[in-house]
């Protein structure tokens, strides 16, 4: 029953980590990154439709994301969502097949907007962590209370569970300490 607790807690931090992750990939940095533009939310045929399952994205250069519909007739609804996103900054360029999206450069203080809200999202990444190992206590004193495990059983399962949220907590933040470098770099 202990081993369940902990595999379950372990499984889903992991999964909180990797969401923050991605989270921090759809954040701009200095260079184009497809990964922005993935969630972007494409109104298609009355269903909102992630824009990578839409089209493909491509990266010709450094500034400059070419994404190419699969279906044509998306090619408007696709410009439309792209130029309405907020914090992106973009000129989307359509030519009738493809759409060019010429991202500005980062100016200082666009870049210390970005850091903090990266931030935001390691902290939200942190707090689900912490979420984690709340339940997984929780769980842990249901069988306390049952008496289906010893004390020290429990006991140890505590600290495995402390030391899991420690090892979590601390790859996101080297994950956050990797995108502020890539934020602040000119």
């Amino acid at each position: 029953m202990i081993s369940e607790v902990i595999a379950s807690a372990t499984e889903k931090m992991g999964k909180a980590v990797e969401a923050a992750k991605e989270d921090f990939a759809t954040v701009r940095t200095g260079r184009a990154n497809p990964a922005m533009f993935q969630k972007i939310m494409v109104d298609y045929y009355g269903t909102g439709t992630p824009l990578g399952q839409l089209a493909s994205l491509q990266n010709p250069e450094a500034r400059t994301i070419l994404i190419t519909p699969y279906d044509k007739s998306a090619l408007l609804a696709i410009e439309k969502a792209v130029a309405a996103v907020p914090n992106l900054g973009a000129t989307p360029n359509n030519d009738g097949n493809v759409i060019r999206v010429s991202l500005p450069d980062l100016t200082e203080e666009r870049r210390k907007e970005y850091v903090k809200l990266v931030r935001t999202k390691a902290e939200d990444a942190r707090v689900s962590v912490r979420n984690i190992r709340r339940k997984g206590n929780d769980d842990l004193a249901v069988l306390k209370k049952d008496g289906s495990a010893g004390e020290d059983d429990l006991a140890r399962a505590e600290k495995e569970l402390d030391a899991l949220t420690k090892t979590h907590v601390d790859a996101i933040d080297d994950a956050l300490k990797r995108k502020e470098a890539e934020l602040l770099e000119v």
